[in-house]
């Protein structure tokens, strides 16, 4: 351990994120870190930094024996991970913002780092500012945690949050995020949930140990959500947010999805306006602690990697303790959710796949449903994102057989059937 350590940088990327971390850096000289190359994509573009430091050379960087801390953060995901992988082999600790690449990636990274020695850090690839990925691997490395569920992107929460507030329809509310520059031009990947199961993967990691791919995870963003699902929301005195949850159920498994779902005013996450995320951790010691702050942003996001690059002093390194020292944890699906769907043509809607309707609206224009169904009946097929339908979680959507069973008995009773 060597709190005077001189981390000499090599930053590839010179974007939003770069440029923040550069200007950081030049405020905070009491670190003991200087950047000394950058590599960058484009050498024509005009930069507010000195020429001497670009280049396009990654080799530059790579091979630099004085370089001792590679900062990735470019938007690519193939050649951040050869980026990574190099300099992970080179004997350089490495710092991290690309989420895409990790997720998809984890468990060679894992394997890489314990191989190489050295430390990957990338707290910033998961809520920026927010650090829920340390507080994951340390403050609630041996708790008995419940649950974990937050809003992670927040192009995503300030479309909801103009939808809902200034009765925006989804078309008018991306053009105003993306004028803000809160989404790109193409926010494919805000808009359906891709982004946000991609920091989930992530997080399901840290906080039970559960090693798993983008692919696995059942998530959707909210392009489906219509102007009536927000009526709807307010008659119910509900807010509709993008949910990222895992819970623990009773048979010890994990359940865990990204998906739209209403909130209670008095839910923590009710409180998550516009571009802020916010994470919930329920555990069973410390009960209910929340996390908020900027979600995306040059600065918010560039703390974090500083805040990583400050860890290397000291030689940290996530140790992944619940993966290697706890029991092993999987991706569970034999339960249930209470979901409210609503359609235009109910010929598409399974009804019959449903165990218990309490809701059923059929108004001209658009119709919905409330009820439980099986996670696999959301898991296995796409009804439920095709034909103009949108799928919104109900408030504590999780639903596990015992509680199905005795909803069904209740139903049969009324229907005078028991």
């Amino acid at each position: 351990m060597d709190a005077n350590k001189q981390l000499t940088i090599g930053l590839f990327g010179f974007g939003v994120v770069g440029q923040g971390l550069y200007r950081i850096l030049q405020q905070t000289p009491s670190l003991n870190a200087s950047i000394k190359r950058i590599c960058i994509k484009d050498p024509a573009k005009k930069r507010d930094a000195p020429d001497a430091l670009f280049t396009t050379d990654r080799d530059l960087l790579l091979n630099d024996p004085e370089i001792n801390v590679i900062v990735e953060v470019i938007n690519e995901s193939e050649p951040a991970y050869r980026i990574v992988t190099t300099a992970l082999r080179k004997g350089k600790d490495v710092v991290s913002a690309s989420k895409k690449m990790l997720a998809e990636h984890l468990p060679e990274l894992i394997t890489l780092q314990q191989s190489s020695g050295r430390s990957l850090l990338y707290e910033a690839s998961a809520c920026a500012s927010i650090p829920v990925i340390r507080n994951l691997e340390e403050y609630y490395d041996n708790d008995l945690l419940h649950s974990i569920k937050g809003i992670v992107n927040g192009s995503t929460n300030f479309i909801l949050t103009k939808m809902f507030e200034d009765k925006l329809d989804l078309k008018d509310a991306l053009l105003l995020a993306q004028q803000l520059g809160f989404a790109e031009t193409d926010p494919t990947l805000d808009l359906e949930g891709y982004d946000a199961v991609n920091k989930w993967t992530l997080l399901l990691n840290h906080a039970y140990g559960i090693t798993t791919s983008p692919g696995d995870i059942v998530f959707n963003g909210i392009q489906n959500i219509k102007e009536s699902d927000a009526r709807v929301a307010k008659e119910k005195n509900l807010h509709i947010k993008l949910v990222a949850q895992a819970q623990k159920l009773k048979e010890g498994d994990v359940a865990g999805f990204v998906l739209p779902q209403f909130v209670r005013q008095d839910d923590h996450l009710s409180f998550v306006k516009n571009e802020y995320n916010g994470v919930v951790i329920e555990s069973g010691f410390a009960d209910k602690q929340f996390f908020y702050g900027k979600g995306a942003g040059s600065f918010p996001t560039a703390t974090a990697v500083l805040s990583d690059i400050s860890a290397l002093r000291y030689q940290y390194k996530y140790e992944y303790k619940k993966l290697h020292h706890h029991k092993l944890l999987r991706l569970y699906d034999d339960f249930h959710l209470r979901a409210y769907v609503s359609f235009a043509d109910w010929t598409f809607i399974p009804r019959e796949k449903f165990e218990y309707i309490e809701e059923w609206h059929a108004h001209a224009d658009r119709k919905y449903l409330v009820g439980i169904l099986h996670f696999r009946e959301i898991k296995g097929h796409r009804w439920w994102k095709d034909n103009n339908t949108s799928l919104i979680l109900m408030p504590d959507p999780i639903v596990e057989d015992m509680d199905v069973r005795k909803l069904k008995k209740v139903s049969l009773e009324l229907a005078g059937i028991m």
